[in-house]
């Protein structure tokens, strides 16, 4: 077995077509790639608005060079009942990186569950992530950034 160079899960020696992201195979890689998963969190030292997405901002451009496929977002869902600043400021900073193309996509905490069908996809294409509780469980306090 080699790994996929996009998604690095397991496929056939000398199979040309990822059957998990669909990706044409140009190079097989014999060694393990690790799938490179991170957590932060926003909301620790209960920053303003402000530094936190300054610090989100941060955290996406170390993410992406060190090869991060899926960000946890934990930005927390504030003290008011309805949602805080920081959840809102950050999921709109995210939208607009999703828009300019800067991240593929990110799900909501409160769209995760077993049966959501961006979860089910994501973990059709990273099959290991299968057991992760943060992704099977309604959380409004996080955000799932697929890089």
């Amino acid at each position: 077995m080699t790994l996929c160079h996009v998604c690095g899960n397991e496929i056939e020696r000398g199979c040309l077509i990822c059957r998990f992201c669909a990706t044409e195979q140009q190079k097989q890689v014999d060694t393990k790639l690790p799938f490179l998963q991170k957590t932060v969190n926003l909301e620790r030292g209960r920053p303003s608005a402000e530094s936190a997405l300054h610090r989100l901002t941060l955290e996406l451009d170390t993410a992406r060079r060190e090869g991060v496929k899926l960000l946890i977002v934990i930005h927390g869902y504030g003290s008011s009942g309805k949602g805080g600043v920081i959840r809102d400021q950050c999921r709109k900073v995210l939208d607009y990186m999703r828009l300019k193309k800067e991240i593929n996509d990110f799900i909501p905490g409160e769209e995760c569950s077993a049966k959501a069908g961006l979860i089910k996809a994501l973990i059709r294409r990273y099959p290991h992530l299968e057991g992760d509780r943060k992704l099977r469980t309604k959380n409004p306090g996080i955000t799932v950034v697929i890089l």
